[in-house]
């Protein structure tokens, strides 16, 4: 057994024994879905340690999601509360390297469409590059699920719509809350025609 740090300085403890049956499930998750739900799920069952590993995009980035690290990690707990071997840690930098750092050997990704794979498939082979150590399980969206991304729900939640089953009870609350605080609404392709 070793010891790594977590990127919000917290001592996690790496079980070397069951390493092999640890994976993590790397995403912005802004928000998390029920479509990201389905997928821990999925892959919980498959291993005795899923790690939902929340990234923490760098204040610079070009990337700025709407719900703060911390926020995304308290809705990714509470949305995942009823699977026991599922943990939600905050991360930065390379997906590969966390997993590396807490000792999974396996990174698990959710597909959605056909565009997914092929951007999928160039980040599995760069992380093999990477670590080779370190697997990719592609697991395929539910179909009614398929549809669902995060920054769609985001969208439609800006603009009044009812994103309710397709997220979490408490994840459309806070982007009611959100919503709420919001002043100005982006311009989106989601607008109805003229």
């Amino acid at each position: 057994m070793n010891t790594t740090q977590k990127p919000d300085d917290e001592e996690f403890v790496v079980d070397d024994d069951r390493a092999s049956r640890r994976a993590v499930f790397p995403a912005t998750f802004d928000p998390i879905t029920n479509g990201h739900v389905d997928i821990a799920e999925r892959a919980g069952r498959m291993f005795d340690e899923l790690i939902l590993a929340v990234y923490d995009h760098p204040p610079s980035g070009a990337k700025r999601p709407l719900f703060t690290t911390q926020e995304r990690v308290a809705l990714a707990q509470t949305a995942t509360a009823h699977l026991s071997n599922v943990v939600v840690r905050p991360f930065a930098g390379l997906a590969v390297r966390f997993a590396r750092d807490v000792a999974a050997r396996c990174i698990v990704r959710g597909l959605r469409v056909a565009d997914d794979f092929e951007f999928e498939r160039k980040m599995a082979m760069m992380n093999r590059h990477l670590a080779p150590e370190v697997e990719t399980l592609l697991l395929i969206a539910n179909p009614e699920h398929a549809f669902v991304s995060a920054s769609i729900v985001r969208e439609v939640a800006m603009m009044d719509g009812d994103v309710g089953r397709l997220v979490p009870p408490a994840v459309a609350k806070a982007l009611t809350d959100k919503h709420g605080a919001a002043t100005t609404r982006p311009q989106s392709a989601v607008h109805a025609r003229d």
